[in-house]
């Protein structure tokens, strides 16, 4: 009983962590199309998370920035 007890509890972990999306601080936003591969700051195409991107500059792929820096480094608010 406790061996199924521990397994569901190990998987309730893991697929809370994976399902979280990262709190972005109050002075941060989302910028798409910057982050390069492996870079990317969380769930975006065909994958779960963060570190995942396979591809440079990705623009469905966000990474947090400070508020208003986005467009001055090239990305977008917006996924396209």
């Amino acid at each position: 009983m406790n061996k199924q007890l521990l397994a569901a509890s190990a998987l309730t972990a893991i697929l809370g962590a994976t399902l979280a999306a990262p709190a972005l601080a109050a002075d941060q936003e989302k910028c798409y199309g910057i982050a390069k591969a492996g870079q990317n700051d969380c769930k975006a195409n065909s994958h779960s998370c963060a570190g995942q991107a396979s591809t440079d500059m990705d623009p469905k792929e966000f990474k947090a920035v400070a508020t208003g820096t986005c467009t001055k480094m090239g990305g977008t608010l917006k996924a396209m």
